[in-house]
């Protein structure tokens, strides 16, 4: 286990006889540490700092040794996210510049750049098609085609209302998922070339990190709130419908607030307009009073209905797709070691916990 600290040290820590785990050894950084990578087949461990650099370190079989390799200077300030690609040799980064680059591992050369539109927080990389995915602080996914030398601007996705605060991607299913500090997390099918998209909602707070084990084909979403949400996904899901535009209910034909017209022909009180979640319509709160889980649309949580909804749900759909955990801290940084079942994170509390997650991820 590998642990940057946001101050000068990486520490390494190995478990003992004991069943505990203690720092073997550890290097100081000549900046603060902001993100790192690890390559377990090459032991080749990427670390960025705060000044732009990201350095580079062989471990040893042992793990008690750091031989320090090359220095990269990727980005003029922090560098944000790195991903090191073994088949092509090439490390790709972000920083807070605006930039995406990446760098020929071998010869430490750099090979190319683009500037993204916001400070990126989220970066993946499909081997297959040399396609790399950047989500910014904005809340838009950039898709890039990268070349050896040069890359070209394949699509951009905008989906969230808040900034992109992680990336994972399926590379079989070919599905892309996004978190964000709108509490939210977006499947995009990429590999259905559909343009489907379909929302996730089961935090209190912004979704910090994303894990994917590609075996079960379960998905986990770690937030602010401490929750660890475990997502099956698979399952048939739902797009959620787009709302309606309408001036009045579209279920008992009341006029909402702004209709002026209406409410003066009928002489009544125009009223707040709401949305069914399941429908779409736009309803009065009268005509939306009960609220139900539509887990296949994403709604883990208890969200507005029109009563006719309400009444064709049934219990089989209101079955949670989902299961929920609390890690009893604010998660900033998960790992999931598919092999083993396992699942690191680490949080605001300066904290690191190992969490053995095989009686639900299996």
């Amino acid at each position: 286990m590998t642990y940057a600290q946001p101050t000068l040290t990486v520490r390494v820590w190995l478990k003992r006889d004991s069943g505990q785990y203690w720092p073997s050894i550890y290097h100081v950084m000549p900046s603060p540490c902001s993100c790192m990578s690890f390559n377990p087949e090459t032991r080749r461990l990427s670390i960025g700092l705060d000044n732009g650099t990201i350095s580079e370190f062989i471990l040893s079989e042992d793990y008690n040794k750091m031989t320090p390799v090359k220095n990269y200077q990727a980005h003029q300030s922090r560098v944000t996210m790195i991903q090191f690609v073994l088949e092509l040799e090439w490390v790709l980064s972000t920083g807070q510049d605006k930039q995406f680059a990446w760098h020929c591992s071998e010869s430490g050369q750099r090979l190319g750049g683009y500037r993204t539109s916001a400070v990126a927080s989220g970066l993946q990389f499909d081997v297959e098609t040399r396609h790399v995915f950047i989500g910014d602080q904005s809340g838009q996914v950039t898709i890039l085609k990268l070349e050896q030398e040069n890359c070209t601007l394949v699509t951009t996705f905008r989906g969230h209302t808040g900034g992109v605060t992680a990336l994972c991607w399926d590379p079989v299913q070919r599905v892309l998922f996004s978190g964000s500090s709108d509490h939210s997390v977006i499947m995009w099918d990429i590999g259905g070339r559909k343009g489907t998209a379909i929302e996730l909602q089961g935090h209190n707070d912004k979704v910090q990190a994303l894990s994917y084990a590609q075996h079960t084909r379960q998905l986990i979403s770690c937030g602010g709130d401490g929750g660890i949400v475990v997502w099956n996904m698979d399952v048939e899901r739902q797009e959620t419908p787009e709302w309606l535009d309408s001036d009045s209910c579209q279920k008992c034909d009341q006029p909402f607030f702004w209709n002026f017209k209406q409410m003066w022909d009928s002489k009544k009180i125009g009223l707040r307009q709401h949305h069914c979640r399941k429908c779409g319509k736009a309803v009065c709160g009268k005509c939306s009073s009960k609220r139900s889980p539509i887990p296949l649309m994403g709604f883990e949580f208890e969200v507005r209905v029109c009563d006719s909804c309400h009444e064709a749900i049934t219990d089989e759909e209101r079955a949670p797709t989902a299961t929920f955990h609390d890690s009893k801290h604010n998660i900033v940084h998960v790992h999931f070691d598919a092999t083993r079942g396992w699942l690191l994170t680490s949080g605001t509390d300066k904290v690191i916990k190992l969490w053995d997650m095989t009686p639900v991820v299996s």
